[in-house]
């Protein structure tokens, strides 16, 4: 299926480098509150993220590709959805929020495991989170939001480790750990193809 594009009219911002983001400790226990931008300065800071992994009928995963503004990994190609949740917001309304607001979508999700990682990105700040990771489907078609996204796509299990395989260096980096995990560890989790 071609790469959707994100719709054409005025839609508000989905989040800001001053929105407080949950910080955590290795063991995902809250230890205060801090704006998005710094949590990505430098090496980072522990936060808490998560990532969604949306598949439609036909068992495909919806990829997203990140808007080139974004300040790290600008259009690279990721899962279909990840971002934190707010300071007190609750992880079950913060991952239906976020893919709404990014893709117009619902889905039903279920969390599948967490993990810690860090990755820097040049000189410019790095992701340093323990991240919720979540399989769903849809029966949606998605409507991506123009300013983080600039293009989405459904793609196969086999091409897309194909595509993984050949040219990892366009996906980010959690997208590619969570891909393998999820192919290897919990591939009973993922919707039947």
């Amino acid at each position: 299926m071609p790469s959707a594009s994100p719709a054409h009219f005025p839609r508000p911002p989905v989040s800001s480098e001053e929105d407080l983001l949950i910080l955590v400790d290795a063991d995902d226990r809250e230890v205060g509150v801090l704006d998005k931008g710094r949590c990505h300065d430098g090496e980072g800071i522990l936060h808490r993220a998560f990532s969604l992994f949306v598949f439609n009928p036909q068992g495909e995963v919806l990829l997203q590709q990140r808007n080139a503004s974004k300040r790290l990994w600008g259009g690279y190609w990721s899962n279909s959805c990840c971002s934190h949740p707010r300071a007190g917001e609750p992880m079950d309304l913060a991952v239906n929020r976020r893919l709404h607001e990014e893709l117009g979508i619902t889905a039903s999700l279920r969390f599948v495991y967490k993990f810690e990682y860090h990755a820097r990105f040049a000189g410019i700040g790095s992701e340093h989170e323990l991240c919720w990771v979540y399989v769903g489907e849809t029966h949606d078609e998605p409507s991506p939001h123009p300013e983080e996204i600039a293009a989405c796509r459904w793609l196969n299990r086999s091409a897309l480790d194909t595509e993984l395989a050949q040219e990892a260096d366009r996906f980010t980096p959690w997208f590619r750990m969570e891909w393998a995990a999820l192919r290897s560890r919990y591939s009973q989790q993922l919707p039947v193809a």
